[in-house]
């Protein structure tokens, strides 16, 4: 894996000053080529183990890189949540002391059984009576196993809904926890609020469907598992702190009647790896506000073309364009009409084909959803030492740092 120390340096044409005075003399990449930057992942996953009043799982289909599963680990993230057979493969060949829990809620009978009597997985999630004799079954009814039931609650505050495929119904609620805990050795209650929450109430309002059906159950509850959805920063979609997340959360669960016998879990996934990876792509074409790049909507851009998500995206061009900045949209490389990502993305007015550009928090659905579809989706992996086009936590890291001078 070859390193520069920025996104400039790696596609600037033949000149001495790219932002850390590397001298780059003939890069120019041909395919696209995906930045990572494992730096923001240490200090994303340091700031949830260190702040998050609970365990921090990492929710592996977010990123399933095993070099990012091992920055992960290395800075203190011992908890993982895999969501298919293939991941918890992946992630004990990678990490064979790390804990993984198994949190989606349909599972086949076999990836059950090699989970648990091959890997030593003992965490299930289920949210059906089915999906409980299933796990039962499976693991030939073991008395070791923590099962966590989710629950369907709202994801009118995200930005992406999870609330209709998965979890049990208020009504149905109250059986398949007594059940479960009949069962289980520790009991669970797991939800998601939806992907990129954009409200901390969010979190407050499912801890109090949590709240009510443990009360209705009236079972003694183990673990209490908020899942995932904690956001990033993206163009228009700038979130509070997380802090205030974790706040909100931590009363929310000092409410709770277990609170005191209880462990809190959390599952972030996009909000570890969005700012670990950006993606270096080149214009090819340019008609009028539509610029032709070499990744698209089969590639690292699924989610840029298919639920109209915005990332941020730099102009890498020395010197800087003196451009009044305009909206554009993206084609991708394939032949398809699809292959559209409408943007808008903000880019100076005189961007032409032949220049690069840097798609920024590709990190998380990223290069997880890339495909090879029409021949495309190579892209070669550089590392690179500046920080990423937006973080939520260098204003944190800035202010501990400020701190520790004062004292």
């Amino acid at each position: 894996m070859h390193k520069h120390h920025s996104a400039l340096g790696l596609a600037a044409a033949p000149v001495k000053a790219a932002r850390g005075g590397l001298e780059i003399a003939s890069e120019r990449p041909v395919q696209p080529v995906t930045l990572i930057r494992p730096h923001a992942a240490k200090r994303a996953a340091r700031f949830f183990v260190e702040k998050f009043p609970g365990k921090t799982l990492y929710a592996v289909k977010a990123n399933p890189s095993p070099d990012l599963v091992r920055i992960l680990w290395d800075s203190g993230v011992t908890h993982y949540d895999v969501a298919s057979i293939a991941e918890v493969r992946m992630v004990r060949a990678t990490l064979p002391e790390a804990v993984l829990c198994f949190m989606h809620p349909v599972k086949a009978e076999e990836a059950i059984a090699e989970a648990y009597f091959d890997h030593g997985v003992r965490t299930f999630s289920l949210d059906s009576m089915e999906e409980l004799e299933k796990i039962v079954a499976a693991t030939e009814g073991a008395t070791d196993l923590t099962l966590c039931v989710r629950l369907r609650v709202s994801s009118d505050y995200s930005k992406l809904s999870l609330a209709s495929k998965f979890g049990v119904s208020p009504t149905e609620a109250k059986d398949v926890l007594i059940a479960a805990r009949q069962a289980a050795d520790a009991l669970g209650i797991c939800f998601h609020v939806g992907s990129q929450a954009m409200t901390p109430d969010a979190y407050a309002q499912a801890m109090e469907r949590v709240r009510q059906a443990i009360v209705e159950a009236a079972v003694t509850v183990d673990v209490v598992d908020v899942g995932g959805g904690f956001p990033s920063s993206y163009p228009g979609m700038e979130p509070p702190p997380l802090e205030l997340y974790f706040e909100t959360i931590h009363r929310a669960f000092e409410n709770l009647p277990v609170s005191y016998s209880a462990e809190l879990w959390a599952e972030p996934g996009r909000a570890l790896c969005a700012e670990y990876s950006s993606l270096v792509v080149r214009v090819e074409k340019r008609r009028g506000e539509e610029l032709y790049i070499n990744d698209g909507a089969y590639g690292a851009l699924f989610d840029a073309a298919h639920v109209g998500w915005r990332f941020p995206v730099s102009l890498l061009r020395e010197p800087d364009s003196r451009a009044k900045p305009m909206a554009f949209s993206f084609y991708g490389p394939t032949c398809d009409d699809l292959d559209h990502m409408a943007g808008p993305f903000m880019l100076p007015a005189d961007v032409q084909a032949g220049d690069y550009i840097e798609i920024g928090m590709l990190g998380a659905y990223g290069c997880a959803m890339r495909t090879g579809f029409n021949g495309f989706g190579v892209a070669e992996v550089v590392e690179v030492e500046d920080e990423p086009m937006v973080s939520l936590y260098t204003a944190v890291e800035r202010e501990v740092a400020s701190n520790v001078v004062k004292l």
